[in-house]
């Protein structure tokens, strides 16, 4: 018990980046969760959290940490209400929200499936790109692609998402292949429009060539010793706020795009698209499950959640099959 205390009180700690903050949610003096946090890091033998006066900031181990905490205090929590449910029916109205290309493809063909399984749930599904406020908004939860920031919400990991540079194999006979990602400044880039929702650029794993650089938690998670990610703007004559946009425009050959996997896996396939610069593809982010952190998780949210891990656990869903 007083382990899985320190847990949820690091967690509380960390995602509402102060002792004062999560000790008055709990009903307990600041005091207390230091001397939790204390006793959590003693008995890992690592420090998770960086104290200041002004700031709490996450150490690399306390990041890595974080999430993981986050699926097991939501796995516990949705074995309790399996077991405490009894077989009560999912029902009431169920939000979720993801993003518009993504959600098209992926979440949309899910959901009246999910329906034929509970019917007393009916369901609202919004597709946009902007990143929805869910507790604000009134949102039980979201798919997301991409890395988590820290925040409030408890992220649940669904699969992995791979980026990829492609373009058609008759662009690449009319103009090379690239061979380096600086290369690309000589070809056209087919990229989002700054007011879009993909602010680092693209991300490549090339070899270190500064020792002692500072590495990023998030981006280098994953990236051998003697490698980073760096984040490139490459340019071009087109761009749009559209990904769907720039992937029509990939296909009809007039540039390369850094895209999904899940986007144009189908067209590698058929040989409509190549992939290139495969040797410096960055490590895969994820795609998740978002949702509020709740006491008592909705039995229709933690079905839902369930539901779709399970498909996207499935290698075949990607392929469509």
């Amino acid at each position: 018990m007083d382990k899985l205390k320190q847990l949820e009180s690091f967690v509380s700690v960390a995602t509402r980046g102060s002792l004062t903050a999560a000790a008055k949610a709990e009903g307990v003096a600041p005091a207390i969760m230091g001397r939790r946090l204390d006793a959590l890091e003693e008995r890992l033998g690592v420090k998770l959290l960086v104290r200041t006066t002004r700031r709490l900031t996450l150490t690399h181990e306390g990041s890595a940490f974080l999430e993981d905490c986050q699926r097991l205090l939501a796995d516990i929590a949705n074995a309790e209400a399996s077991v405490s449910a009894g077989g009560v029916k999912a029902s009431g109205h169920l939000r979720i929200t993801a993003p518009a290309g993504f959600g098209r493809r992926h979440v949309a063909p899910l959901v009246p499936r999910f329906r034929e399984q509970h019917k007393d749930v009916t369901i609202s599904l919004n597709l946009s790109d902007r990143v929805v406020d869910l507790a604000g908004e009134g949102y039980d939860c979201a798919v997301r692609v991409g890395d988590m920031p820290d925040s409030s919400l408890v992220s649940v990991r669904m699969a992995d998402n791979r980026r990829m540079c492609v373009a058609t194999p008759e662009y690449l006979r009319r103009h090379g292949t690239p061979e380096h990602p600086n290369d690309l400044a000589r070809f056209d880039c087919l990229t989002l429009s700054s007011d879009a929702s993909q602010v680092r650029g693209w991300a490549f794993r090339v070899p270190r060539t500064a020792p002692g650089r500072h590495k990023d938690a998030v981006a280098d998670a994953g990236v051998p010793e003697g490698y980073e990610v760096i984040h490139m703007r490459p340019g071009g004559p087109l761009d749009c706020s559209d990904g769907q946009v720039l992937h029509d425009w990939c296909l009809q050959g007039y540039g390369i795009a850094w895209r999904s996997t899940w986007e144009v896996e189908d067209e590698i396939a058929s040989g409509r698209l190549a992939e290139v610069l495969a040797e410096f593809a960055a490590p895969p982010n994820g795609i998740y499950a978002v949702f509020p952190q709740r006491k008592h998780l909705p039995v229709r949210v933690r079905l839902w959640i369930d539901f779709i891990k399970q498909h996207f656990g499935r290698p075949e869903f990607w392929r469509g099959t």
